[in-house]
């Protein structure tokens, strides 16, 4: 089996924010509709981050929070909850609610809640959370799409000219060649093939690749063969975008923010869970890898006091 890119929420953030209107019209067509689209949409992350940073600690999910403004001329918020887990979350209903009910209590503003499930068990769609004690009742229904149900439309996707298409394109392939390397190589090379065939602008070429990259994380050696092959094609059409410098500087930088992320996750997992760490225990965990820090996030969870959790550290003079 393929070891998975260590975190996927970031680039759904990132495209997210990048096509938001694209994927609105492609996931939840009847809202698309309501909204005045040329008034510019307005990402709230400051707002977002005020009521969820009790959050639990190493989630595995994508949220956006944006504004817009409907034909009436009315102003909305729209929660954008993107589940990444890959699998039944048995409080994703409720942590729907609790999102929903934060942010319009907070605010005052009225709040659209969609999810998107990325998972592969068909039976799980969720779009109600409720509870009820002593007559007195709660009852919240939320919109949800299913991206494994775009599997049935694939011949739509594959003539859609939505650049959202792609991002569920690339997630659907990402999941159906987890066991095989070899056809993950042939479908990234294919769906990248096809941002030039579709003709899209240089940016949006790297802003989809990068989403593509991403998700279908290949072997060292597979990877390569990629590059050789996508170089190859970039030759032919006479477009180098991802294999000039750009994208090296593109994937460093994804590098270096995936590896703050896992350290700011570690740490703020062990201070949950043991308190104030000593700045030894702060240092040691500075600077270290990426795969490294994933490894004493699932320490952290087992061990029974951060005395353990040391045992599993490098040396203080092998941390940096």
């Amino acid at each position: 089996m393929i070891n998975p890119a260590a975190d996927y929420d970031s680039p759904w953030k990132d495209t997210l924010e990048w096509y938001f209107e694209p994927f609105i019209a492609l996931c939840f067509a009847h809202i698309h509709s309501q909204i005045n689209w040329s008034r510019p949409s307005e990402f709230l992350d400051k707002e977002l981050q005020k009521v969820v940073r009790d959050a639990e600690v190493g989630r595995r999910w994508a949220d956006k929070l944006v504004k817009v403004w409907l034909n009436n001329g009315q102003e909305t918020w729209i929660l954008i909850h993107v589940e990444v887990q890959g699998e039944k979350q048995k409080e994703f209903a409720k942590r729907m609610y609790t999102y929903h009910h934060r942010i319009s209590g907070r605010y005052n503003r009225p709040v659209a809640s969609l999810a998107v499930l990325s998972d592969t068990n068909p039976q799980w769609r969720p779009t109600q959370y409720s509870t009820e004690i002593f007559g007195c009742k709660i009852q919240f229904n939320f919109l949800m799409v299913k991206l494994l149900d775009y599997k049935q439309q694939w011949p739509e996707l594959e003539q859609s000219a939505n650049p959202f298409a792609t991002v569920i394109m690339a997630h659907l392939k990402a999941v159906d060649t987890r066991s095989d390397g070899q056809q993950r190589k042939i479908w990234k090379m294919a769906l990248t093939r096809r941002l030039y065939q579709q003709g899209y602008q240089r940016q949006d070429i790297l802003n989809l690749y990068h989403f593509i990259d991403w998700v279908m994380h290949l072997p060292s050696a597979l990877e390569q063969t990629f590059r050789e092959e996508l170089n190859q094609y970039e030759q032919e059409v006479n477009m180098k975008y991802v294999t000039s410098i750009e994208r090296l500087g593109i994937k460093q930088g994804r590098q270096e923010g995936r590896q703050e992320e896992a350290e700011r996750l570690l740490l703020r997992l062990l201070h949950r869970r043991f308190g104030e760490l000593s700045p030894e225990i702060q240092a040691r965990v500075k600077g270290l890898s990426v795969e490294k820090l994933e490894q004493l996030m699932d320490v952290a969870i087992d061990v029974e006091s951060v005395e353990q959790l040391v045992d599993h550290l490098p040396a203080p003079e092998a941390a940096n």
